[in-house]
This record gives structure tokens, C-alpha cells and sequence, in this order.
């Protein structure tokens, strides 16, 4: 007779642990960034840097939620953050791709390389006039980066604490000061990942609760020092471009460290957020689509340009061109996140919505298998 395998009592599936109450301060934070980042590429004034560092303080976000994740489980964490980004990208190359194939492409590359378009460990190639496509993908390269390197900077941030943020700064600074021989697009992935990696290891230390046990008489001039040499070094080092805190990887770098250090102490519980419905709004439709925003926003912006410029819309004055134009990139945004917005909510496992306006739904929870208890047999 075969053995019998048993268990004392029945499996019970294993539930999963309670969910995080969604932060809307972060949601906020993560609207604003976004706002941030529209405005600068539309009006590129070097101020705009200066006054909101979305760079950093998104990837400070992004660091807290990967520290979240990684409480349950690094794969899942890894894989959950991976097929949150990269579906987007991929509607992005369905589309663009097939166009600079079939469109003259001078310097066209190996087809192997267009698998960066499905795996963007450094930028993407692209044709000279998918340039404003492809100039924004730096992020998604960097973000990508960060998320598998995550269970090292965890481990590193464990060990040595707050002192693990300050590491890339000084390695940016070396890395910017000495020439690599190194490919154009390694080289700019690597500046990238080592500019953010210190806001990314902030946010493991938000996420630990250490940055509220901080005493403001400490922080405060921590964080007026980092600021201060952030803007000093920008204004020593000016660029090509002059001077731009976005164009100095060291100044950004040291700028945004001191600013996400201030933002996540503050920390409030924006319990107002909600009686203002149009802000409301306006944070949950960002939050929505945030990647998908961020893809596209730039090509709206390139191709309302070129039509203002073929139309000539600069006779009607300067006011009521540049008004047009905000407006018609607004218009050309919603319509590239109607029809791909969705994207985002396949990938999160969540309802399908046009243009989500109302509460970003919470994703579906994975299914706990219990433990496997052997076969029985009667």
C-alpha cells in the first residue's frame, strides 16, 4: 500500500501582507515632478531646475517604493517594477520603430541594437528626427538600472547607513572629472545611474523612517550646504549651453540630495488634497500615467512646434503664440494618453480607464499558493 501523506490540518492559503496606505504627499510630489518636467521642455528656462528638482525626487520616490516592495520580495519587487516601466516603452517602439525603418535612417544601426527598444540597458537608437522621442529615455534607462541594482544598495545602505547616499555623488564627481574610454551611451547610462543613485539610497532611508528621526537643527544645514554647493557648482562649471543645473551632473546630483532631504522630512498627510477637486484631480491623472505622460510629452511638444513654425503663428504676437501652443501640447498630451494610457493600467493589473481622473485604483493583489503539504490519498 503507498504511504500516506498528511497534514495535521488542511492548507490554508497564505494571506498576503496588508497594503501601505497610499501616500498622497508622494502622489503629489510625483505630480509635480511631472508638471516640472513639461514646463522645462516646453520653455527651457534654467531656473526651472533650480526651483524643483523632478529628477531626484522622483527617483527618491522611486527608491521608497522599491524598498516597499523588496519587504515581501526582491524578485517580485524587481519584476513588479520592470513590467510597471517597460510595457510603455514597448507601445512606444510598436509604434515608432516600423517609422524610422520604412523613413530614411543615414546612420541607421545593426537590427541587433534595436533590441535596446525592448530592453533599454542604455539608450535606444533612434533616427535624427526621433530625437525628441528618443532624448527622454535616458530615465527609463537609469530607473531600469537602479531596480536591479536595488538588493546591492539595500545591503550597502543596511551596513553603512546615510553614508551609502554620499558614495555615487563622489563617484559622479570622479567619473565626470576624468575622460572613460568608453561608448557615448554607456558612459551617459553610468553618469545617470551614478547622478540619481544617492536620492534612490534616500529613499530607502525614508522608507526605514530615518529621515523623521533627524533633528531639524541637523538637517536644516545639511541640507543648505548640499543646496548651496549644488548652485555654486553650477554656477563655477557653466556648460555649452551656459548655466543650467540640469546640464551638471555633480551639481544636480549634490542640489537634489539636499532638496529630497527637506521634501521627504516635511512629509505632510495632505488631507486638503481632497476638497480641492481640480488639484485632486489632476495629481491622480498624473499619477495614472505618470510613464506614459513622460514618453510622449516631448513629442507633442516637438510636433506642435514644427506646426506652429509651418503655419506661422508667431504673426499673431508672442502672448497668443505661446498660449497656443501650451494649449495645443495639452490637447496633443491627452490624446497620446487616451490612446495609450492604457498601457499603464494592463501593466498594473488594474481596471482600464480613458483619462483617469478619480482615485488611482490599487492594483489587483497576487494570489498566495499555499504551501505545498504532500499528496493524500484516501
Amino acid at each position: 500500500m503507498p504511504a500516506v501523506y498528511r497534514t495535521e490540518t488542511a492548507p490554508v492559503p497564505v494571506a498576503a501582507p496588508p497594503r501601505k496606505e497610499r501616500s498622497r504627499y508622494f502622489d503629489f510630489l510625483r505630480a509635480a515632478a511631472l508638471v516640472r518636467v513639461f514646463l522645462y521642455h516646453m520653455f527651457p528656462f534654467a531656473w526651472l531646475s533650480m526651483v524643483f528638482p523632478s529628477m531626484g525626487v522622483m527617483f527618491a520616490l522611486g527608491g521608497t517604493l522599491m524598498a516597499t516592495s523588496m519587504r515581501r520580495s526582491v524578485e517580485q519587487a524587481i519584476t513588479g517594477r520592470l513590467r510597471r516601466l517597460l510595457p510603455a516603452l514597448w507601445a512606444m517602439a510598436i509604434l515608432v520603430v516600423p517609422v524610422m525603418l520604412l523613413l530614411p535612417w543615414p546612420d541607421r544601426p545593426h537590427w541587433t541594437h534595436l533590441g535596446l527598444w525592448v530592453l533599454p540597458v542604455v539608450e535606444p537608437p533612434s533616427a535624427s528626427w526621433a530625437s525628441p522621442i528618443e532624448g527622454v529615455l535616458w530615465y527609463l534607462v537609469a530607473y531600469l538600472w537602479l531596480v536591479l541594482l536595488s538588493p546591492l544598495l539595500h545591503r550597502l545602505y543596511r551596513m553603512i547607513g546615510l553614508v551609502a547616499a554620499a558614495l555615487p555623488i563622489a563617484g559622479v564627481f570622479v567619473f565626470d572629472y576624468y575622460d572613460w574610454p568608453l561608448p557615448m551611451r554607456v558612459e551617459s547610462a553610468m553618469t545617470d545611474v551614478l547622478t540619481f543613485a544617492g536620492c534612490w539610497i534616500l529613499g530607502f532611508a525614508h522608507n526605514a523612517g530615518v529621515l523623521r528621526k533627524i533633528r531639524w537643527a541637523v538637517l536644516l544645514p545639511i541640507a543648505a550646504v548640499l543646496v548651496g554647493a549644488g548652485l555654486w557648482w553650477t554656477v563655477t562649471h557653466p556648460g555649452e549651453e551656459g548655466i543650467d543645473l540640469a546640464n551638471e551632473p555633480v551639481a544636480y546630483a549634490v542640489y537634489s540630495a539636499g532638496f529630497v532631504l527637506l521634501l521627504f522630512r516635511i512629509n505632510p498627510r495632505m488631507a486638503w488634497l481632497e476638497r480641492v477637486r481640480p488639484l485632486n484631480g489632476l495629481v491622480n491623472f498624473c499619477n495614472a500615467r505618470a510613464v506614459t505622460i513622460y514618453l510622449w510629452h516631448n513629442a507633442a511638444i516637438d510636433l506642435v512646434f514644427v506646426a506652429a513654425e509651418h503655419y506661422e503663428l508667431d504673426r499673431f504676437g508672442d502672448t497668443v503664440e505661446l498660449a497656443g501652443l501650451f494649449v495645443a501640447t495639452l490637447a496633443l498630451v491627452a490624446i497620446f494618453v487616451a490612446l495609450l494610457g492604457w498601457v499603464e493600467d494592463v501593466a498594473a493589473r488594474r481596471p482600464v480607464s480613458l483619462l483617469p481622473w478619480g482615485k488611482v485604483p490599487a492594483s489587483r493583489p497576487r494570489k498566495e499558493t499555499p504551501e505545498w503539504c504532500g499528496p493524500v490519498w484516501f
